[in-house]
């Protein structure tokens, strides 16, 4: 066992907070804030970064607030803390997602420790993948990451399938990338060079010249008719890796909050194995076509996410705002 070499309540909820920051989110937009009381956490979902056009419901608000919640409860653990948590507990305050309190002393497995150094390490990718394949073993165990977390992960092996996936994500992107509505939003996180700002896509986050994979699963234009981009990526990496889809039985506020936990675990086990993901959630902002998505490919469950998997020797740095910004 690992037992941590400085172990109180109050060092396990400041690592829980710190480590929240890293998780993933929808363009950046890191839509959460925290309040601590005690020995306490209070994740909170933040309305003034929701996408008000493509994420109406709020769906992939919740999705990525559950992201932060699996890292805050793996950071406690590797901090020498089972956690505590109750999901919705107020149905009065809508905006309260979860209480995370430090339990019972318990000393972090490997498991744990493994996933919890990978927080600050995983990275999203924007790009083709290099021709390394995944192995298979290693995809059997994110799916069963995701299970135990309350949903499931489907690897794409048909390349039929794969060829309706990838050409669902580029119709609603050329429909999204001919709506005022949807650009303004994209640019609103999109990071010019040289931005400061502590959130959104920064615009080294993507290829200048993106090189296409066959077949093609189109990427946010966060350029939007700029020469923004990186000229640091591998021309060569044109693979497509290996295409997985993300369900839940229901579609809940409670199914996405367990969408984004199980997201982050498969994640960080990915990325432990020098795995990173592209993820593609055109489709799933247009309700007729994630509706066409859920009867046609998904066994009646409800897509939360698409996602490719693949091998990358591009390491972005990552932009996150800082804990006091987020203490409320």
């Amino acid at each position: 066992m690992n037992r941590p070499a400085s172990r109180s309540p109050k060092t396990a909820v400041e690592a829980a907070v710190e480590a929240a920051r890293w998780a993933p989110s929808v363009h950046n937009t890191q839509p959460w804030t925290f309040a601590v009381t005690g020995e306490e956490i209070s994740l909170r979902a933040d309305a003034e970064r929701k996408l008000r056009v493509s994420d109406a419901q709020g769906r992939e608000m919740l999705i990525s607030c559950g992201a932060a919640l699996f890292t805050m409860r793996t950071a406690m653990r590797a901090a020498g803390y089972e956690p505590v948590v109750r999901v919705m507990p107020d149905p009065d305050r809508p905006a309260l997602l979860a209480v995370v309190k430090v339990g019972p002393e318990t000393d972090p497995d490997e498991g744990v420790s493994v996933l919890a150094a990978e927080i600050e390490r995983r990275r999203t990718h924007r790009a083709g993948f290099t021709s390394l394949p995944v192995p298979d073993r290693l995809v059997e165990a994110l799916v069963r990451s995701a299970q135990a977390e309350g949903a499931r992960l489907t690897p794409v092996l048909k390349p039929d399938a794969v060829t309706v996936l990838a050409a669902l994500t580029q119709a609603a992107q050329g429909v999204q990338a001919q709506d005022r509505r949807f650009g303004l939003e994209v640019i609103r996180w999109a990071r010019p060079p040289g931005s400061r700002r502590a959130d959104g896509v920064p615009a080294d986050a993507y290829p200048r010249d993106p090189v296409r994979t066959e077949p093609h699963f189109a990427q946010r234009d966060y350029a939007w008719r700029h020469r923004w981009g990186s000229d640091d990526g591998d021309p060569g990496a044109t693979a497509t890796g290996v295409v997985a889809v993300l369900t839940t039985p229901g579609d809940t506020r409670e199914d996405w909050l367990a969408a984004g936990q199980s997201l982050q675990r498969v994640l960080l086990h990915a990325s432990a194995y020098g795995v990173s993901a592209a993820f593609h959630t055109q489709v799933l902002e247009m309700t007729h076509l994630r509706e066409f998505l859920r009867e046609e490919l998904c066994s009646g469950e409800y897509p939360q996410m698409i996602m490719r998997l693949g091998i990358t020797f591009d390491d972005k740095d990552v932009v996150r705002r800082p804990v006091q910004d987020l203490l409320g």
